[in-house]
């Protein structure tokens, strides 16, 4: 069983920046596929992937802002958020995937015009 605990998010001016953090808990997540997603309403979709090896994917809309990283030592994933919009307004989800799916709780981050 994986635990994840997101931290990191807040209230910020349009251009600035945060960094989530999610510790996980419970078991190893270095081989696991590890995500951040966001979610408005309803809606979820995905931020950025990083997979064991360390390969890379982000949505279209973060490309060049958001930069996703691991570090297995401390079984933590990170999403740094820079030229931050107000679109980017949501709350974030720490995402792990492996055998399971494992979903943190969330972090609220705020990004006001």
């Amino acid at each position: 069983q994986v635990q994840l605990v997101e931290s990191g998010g807040g209230l910020v001016q349009a251009g600035g920046s945060l960094r989530l953090s999610c510790a996980a808990s419970g078991s190893s997540v270095s081989g696991y596929v590890m995500g951040w997603y966001r979610q408005v309403g309803n809606q979820r979709e995905l931020v950025a992937k990083i997979f064991s090896g360390g390969t890379t994917t982000y949505a279209d809309s973060v490309k060049g802002r958001f930069t996703i990283s691991r570090d297995n030592a401390k079984n933590t994933v990170y999403l740094q958020m820079n030229s931050l919009k107000p679109e980017d307004t949501a709350v974030y989800y720490c995402n792990a995937q492996a055998f399971r799916t494992y979903w943190g709780h969330g972090t609220q981050v705020t990004v006001s015009s």
